[in-house]
């Protein structure tokens, strides 16, 4: 049986830090073991939770059949009929570092860059954190559609027995919230979110212009939603960390909140997307192999 990467599903952690690395020009494929290498590190009784992703053509051209066939990243911007865009900001490297605190990510980010300098450059560094547990920094409720931990693999990982077994594919992006949206009445962002404010029920009717309307899981398809909030009073947003078992949903819902063939997401008028990349997610068991030998 294919083992997933555990952090994929590791939660009630206060801080975390996502990365983004470039390889450097004639990079040999040392970078594969050192990423193993760092997976490995982490242990049960360790501090920290870690997930690292690489741009599927990466891997596929490293590990030809351990990932779906024709999974490709995000290769060009996704543009709304209005010109909205979510920019696609595709780097070949994702580390995803979660703990009780800051301290330990900011270590462990300073030596997972350390490892890989002499493969990879730091191309995008991102802190999250959790904003009253499970909502965003629109005061709602973030994942409400999110399956228990129980149900979890089966949207996020590739099943057993396909191309790609225990794997998943990751969308990561940095969204950028306006402050126009705390200016907005509570009934109005209910109106724009699609759901209630205080207990997270859906509206009936919902607007078809609703953010729950235009991502809603039943029409594109389950995904595992890992959000997080990143930045200050000033400047300030959401972290998407979306996992599902193929790209498929993932982007079916980008184009349907851009306004792709229908009309634009609401929320999208209060919150500018900043980056925009596919990831790869070895299963465990497809990364050990790589590992040095050894290795601490």
């Amino acid at each position: 049986m294919a083992l997933p990467q555990p952090g994929i599903f590791a939660v009630g952690t206060g801080s975390h830090g996502y990365v983004e690395l470039d390889l450097v020009p004639g990079a040999t494929d040392g970078w594969a073991s050192a990423l193993a290498d760092l997976a490995e590190r982490e242990t049960t009784m360790g501090a920290t939770n870690l997930v690292v992703g690489v741009r599927p053509e990466l891997w596929a051209s490293l590990s030809p059949g351990t990932l779906p066939d024709g999974l490709t990243g995000f290769g060009a911007d996704v543009v709304g009929t209005d010109g909205f865009t979510m920019p696609a900001t595709q780097h070949d490297l994702a580390l995803w570092f979660a703990a009780a605190s800051y301290d330990v990510v900011f270590d462990a980010v300073v030596d997972a860059v350390a490892r890989l300098a002499p493969y990879a450059v730091l191309a995008r560094e991102v802190r999250g954190w959790p904003y009253h547990r499970d909502r965003d920094l629109t005061g709602f409720e973030d994942g409400t559609e999110n399956p228990t931990l129980g149900r979890a693999p089966a949207y996020a990982l590739v099943p057993d027995g396909a191309s790609g077994a225990g794997g998943s594919v990751l969308l990561l992006q940095q969204w950028s919230h306006d402050p126009a949206w705390l200016q907005l009445s509570d009934h109005e962002q209910e109106l724009a979110m699609g759901r209630t404010k205080p207990d997270s029920v859906e509206l009936d009717p919902k607007p078809e212009t609703s953010h729950v309307a235009r991502s809603d899981q039943d029409t594109f398809g389950h995904i595992l939603r890992r959000n997080t909030a990143y930045g200050t009073v000033s400047d300030h947003g959401t972290v998407f960390v979306g996992f599902a078992s193929s790209k498929d949903p993932l982007q079916r819902m980008l184009e349907s909140m851009a306004g792709v063939g229908g009309p634009r997401d609401e929320l999208t008028r209060f919150a500018t997307p900043l980056s925009g990349a596919y990831y790869w997610v070895p299963a465990a068991s497809d990364l050990q192999p790589l590992a040095t030998p050894g290795d601490e």
